[in-house]
């Protein structure tokens, strides 16, 4: 099929006829009017508008009304399947040119492409930029350029790639082709950034806003993430949504128990063959499966208008990817949610990754990024606005479509707690992290606190009377009201501000948030009490799960393997070879002989990212 090039003398009016015929829509949405006509005249321009906010159709129309091929450069082969597959399907001439075509339809594209058949084609930045393919357009004619993603170029941007920076040339090359970059997901810093490197500066700039009004944001302290994430999904039985976590075996193990309830969900991660996550996406678009538990691989440029839910089960590394990933909701307009399970052990765990990159300078922005991210999370203030003014935009009044807005914390004076925790920070000769206050708050008995004498200090046990949720919230709240500091490079180690000098000093007071632990129903939990004293949590979890899945193999119910005291003073003590083993409640030679090793790797697997976390 020939390209569908519309004669350049009557393309003003026809944009509209366009909209209708080929894409099925009455009216354009707001500034895709402008951008159109800016480009069909072969003007450059920087748009950035929010995920259902209709970027494609700013370079579709342009395409079809410009003579010659559109370049559309994107960063990810499912982004460009799909958005190929919806443009046949509108009677479009576009191909994809990527690694995912074998050679014969890879030379089938390119004849395509030198025939003048195609009107829009799809490729990757480093295909684009070979010195064989430029040379290639010398002898074709181009409608325009456009960038996908392009928050990709930027340094700043949440997902840089080198590869994006090689787009800069491409003016040099064709200084008369119009070049046009898109992104939904950009800070004042990147937008400057993607302007600079591209050479956008003669073009107009479109910034649409970053609202979305029908996302309902919701932040809860993760506790029991998984029964949180059964909860939420037990009034959306019909409804389609993602679930976000950091890593693929964070995908797998939550997939895995979503199926084991009955719901139709499936893992997706880069690890995966091909086969299966194009099926997982298949099955997805076409409403087969209700949930997809995905790392941050599935997503971009999965055109579904109906996800009516996204649920961030870890937290993300930055705002932008939060931000993009929630966009995926609702882009049909109509009421959706997007739920963050955030705890304190995610924050650790986002620090550990960013200390992998070895350049200082992306270091340094992804820790600031980080930190931004954080915020968001801990605000007691409208989500919104907090979302909002990250990316520079005002939102005048609160949103009324948040948990802040909709259920606006309790306040409680927390002078008293306040300063058991700086004071305790300074006990402990602030070398500590959060964790580790924590436990000597609560009065933990465990080697690493006996081994430096702490439980000798003033400050041990003196706030027994509260929960390691409730002390965890009442710190990070500390942190972000700028009482304390968490030293990024020191591992995170709790050190006091001066502001919390008149604190301690009783010379002033303080109002902080009731942690937001919610509890549809009150499950019976493991008490700390006298028999055990304060356990490690998150361990005991840990060691659970442990447990329910030795069970599973074996056919018997948990408490066969070990019952809850036994995984208690595991949590507690936290055993380090079988002589300490043998000391816990329910422990013989046999249980020793036959799960001894799991359990005994488990606990110390847990010590190390803990000692990372809090080191």
């Amino acid at each position: 099929m020939g390209p569908m090039t519309i004669p350049q003398s009557t393309q003003a009016a026809d944009i509209h006829d366009t909209l209708q015929r080929v894409f099925g829509y009455a009216r354009f949405r707001p500034h895709q009017q402008a951008i159109i006509e800016e480009l069909i005249a072969g003007h450059d321009a920087f748009v950035l508008m929010p995920t259902g906010g209709g970027k494609s159709l700013c370079y579709q129309i342009p395409a079809l009304h410009r003579p010659g091929v559109a370049l559309v450069v994107s960063p990810l082969i499912s982004l460009m399947k799909d958005q190929v597959d919806a443009l046949q399907a509108n009677g479009v001439a576009a191909a994809f040119y990527n690694s995912a075509l074998g050679s014969q339809e890879a030379r089938q594209v390119l004849a395509r492409l030198h025939a003048h058949e195609l009107d829009l084609l799809y490729i990757s930045p480093e295909r684009l930029m070979s010195a064989g393919f430029l040379e290639r357009l010398e002898e074709i004619d181009i409608a325009l350029f456009a960038i996908d993603e392009a928050h990709c170029v930027s340094q700043w941007g949440h997902d840089f790639r080198p590869e994006y920076q090689q787009l800069g040339a491409l003016r040099s090359h064709f200084p008369g082709i119009p070049l046009a970059a898109f992104t939904a997901t950009a800070d004042a810093q990147t937008r400057n950034d993607i302007v600079r490197v591209l050479g956008l500066g003669m073009g107009n700039h479109h910034v649409t806003g970053f609202d979305r009004p029908n996302i309902r944001y919701t932040v809860l302290e993760k506790h029991k993430p998984f029964d949180q994430l059964l909860r939420f999904l037990e009034s959306r039985e019909d409804q389609a949504g993602i679930v976000y976590a950091l890593s693929r075996k964070r995908v797998e193990e939550v997939a895995g128990k979503l199926q084991a309830q009955g719901v139709r969900a499936e893992a997706y991660h880069a690890g995966l063959p091909a086969t299966h996550r194009w099926s997982v996406q298949e099955d997805f678009l076409r409403d087969n499966l209700q949930v997809v538990v995905a790392t941050v691989a599935f997503g971009m440029g999965i055109d579904k208008p109906n996800v009516r839910f996204v649920v961030h089960y870890d937290l993300p590394k930055h705002i932008e990817g939060y931000y993009q990933e929630t966009g995926r909701a609702g882009r049909d307009g109509l009421d959706s949610e997007a739920l963050l399970l955030f705890g304190a052990q995610d924050v650790g765990t986002a620090r550990r990754l960013i200390e992998n990159n070895e350049n200082p300078e992306q270091k340094r922005i992804e820790v600031h990024k980080l930190n931004a991210m954080v915020g968001l999370a801990e605000s007691v203030t409208c989500r919104r606005r907090v979302l909002l003014n990250y990316f520079g935009e005002r939102l005048e009044q609160d949103c009324g479509n948040c948990d802040v807005c909709l259920n606006p914390p309790e306040q409680f004076d927390a002078t008293l707690d306040a300063q058991k925790a700086l004071s305790c920070v300074y006990r402990v000769g602030q070398r500590f992290g959060v964790g580790y206050v924590v436990d000597v708050l609560r009065g933990a008995d465990n080697e690493r606190i006996r081994s430096l004498h702490h439980q000798q200090l003033s400050t041990y046990g003196l706030g027994s009377d509260r929960s390691e949720q409730e002390w965890t919230s009442i710190i990070r709240q500390l942190i972000h009201h700028g009482y304390l500091v968490q030293d990024i490079a020191s591992y995170s180690v709790l050190k006091l501000t001066d502001a919390a000098r008149p604190l301690l000093r009783g010379e002033q007071s303080l109002s902080l948030a009731k942690p937001r632990i919610r509890e549809l129903t009150k499950k019976k939990r493991p008490r700390a009490d006298a028999a055990h004293g304060p356990y490690d949590e998150l361990l005991f979890d840990q060691l659970r799960e442990l447990r329910k899945r030795i069970a599973d193999e074996q056919g018997v119910p948990p408490y066969i393997v070990f019952g809850d005291a036994s995984l208690i003073q595991m949590a507690r003590d936290k055993p380090t070879d079988e002589a300490e083993l043998l000391n816990i409640t329910g422990v013989g030679q046999h249980k020793l002989n036959k799960y001894g090793s799991d359990f005994l790797n488990s606990i110390a697997l847990y010590s190390v990212e803990e000692g990372r976390a809090d080191a």
